[in-house]
Parts: C-alpha cells; structure tokens; sequence
C-alpha cells in the first residue's frame, strides 16, 4: 500500500502522525465537528502548540449518515457567490446532503478551525468518506470514539408548598414553570376536587 492513499496527503509530512478512525454513523454534525477540529489542531497531544500544524490525519467513515438537531435540514442554508452580478446562490441543507453529503461536516470542521494560516493544511489532512469504504490501510488506523454526551439533570429550584394553589395557574407556569418539577407543577395548577364544586355545595 502506498503511504499517500489519498492525494491529498502528498503535500503532508505524516512523520509522527496517527490515522485517527472515525465513524459518523448518527452523529450530529456540531459536535462531532467540534471534535475533529480539535484532533485536527493537535490539542489532544501534550505537545500541542498554536503555531504549529501538529494535528493527526483524521479518516471519517459513513459521512452521508450524519444528524442534524431539530428544523435545520430545512433552515440551514448554504451560500456562495457565482463571481457574476446577482450570483449569489444558497442551499437547504437537506439539499445540501443530498448533491454533496460529505460537505457537510468537512463545512462545518472547516467553519470551527482558527481562521489563519494552518487551517488550510489542517483541512488537508481530513479525509472523509460517504460510505463505509475507505482507501486507508485498516491496521493503519485508529480507532476514536466520541465522548459521551452530557446530559444536565432538571431539578426543582424550590419545593411547592402541600396544597398550594395559584390564583392563575397559566400566569404561574409562565413564570415558574422553568424552575419546578413537572410533578409539582402538574400538582400545583391542577384545582383541588372541593374547589371545584359550586359554592352552594362546598358551603
């Protein structure tokens, strides 16, 4: 096998470098991005400095089968301009996938690098692929697996008093609604059994 699957990596000095594996399968698009572009800039590595282009080579499988989070297939938009009057162009993202769908993490990888001198050497050194096919030696590789996800546990700021009830409960589920358990807000807006008979009755 050749040391330079890619052309791409002709230009590369892969002295040192490792050939990190990643596999895109359901990942969402920012922060897998986010990820990479660290990889990329070498800050996983003690040896890390801002000036110098020490980052890994980074091979991406499955880039066709990235996620993206609530409505942005449909609102994100991709732009560019023809050069001519009028030329500007843009895109939807689902589009987007659809003409080029390895663009669309190599764009937004592209977008989180530092805007300065490397990033363009940076970028030569992601290779990713649609599908699972790749060029690359499979003993070559190594295997990087995203961090797991953090997850912020929603609890109650403060306890509801035993059988408090608002005087508008839609007012206070606007304002409070944020900061209480969904138990203790059910319970609270809910009207007690005697509150609801008429006055006759639970006089």
């Amino acid at each position: 096998m050749s040391r330079y699957p890619v052309p791409q990596l002709r230009s590369v000095d892969l002295s040192g470098l490792r050939f990190r594996f990643v596999d895109a399968n359901e990942q969402v698009v920012g922060r897998l991005a986010s990820q990479l572009a660290r990889i990329l800039q070498g800050k996983d590595k003690p040896i890390y400095s801002p000036e110098k282009d020490l980052g890994d080579v980074v091979v991406v499988v499955n880039g066709r089968n990235v996620q993206f989070t609530g409505k942005k297939w449909e609102q994100k938009l991709y732009r560019w301009h023809t050069g001519y009057v009028g030329g500007l162009k843009e895109r939807q993202a689902k589009f987007q996938h659809t003409q080029e769908p390895e663009s669309i993490l190599w764009k937004a990888v592209n977008g989180m690098l530092p805007k300065n001198k490397l990033r363009q050497a940076r970028m030569r050194k992601l290779c990713i692929y649609p599908d699972a096919e790749h060029p690359f030696d499979q003993d070559t590789l190594v295997p990087w697996t995203p961090p797991e996800r953090r997850l912020r546990i929603k609890e109650a700021a403060f306890k509801v008093p035993e059988g408090f009830q608002p005087l508008n409960p839609a007012a206070y589920t606007r304002r409070f609604g944020h900061l209480l358990s969904n138990e203790a807000l059910v319970k609270a807006c809910t009207p007690a059994a005697d509150s609801m008979l008429p006055r006759s009755a639970s006089s």
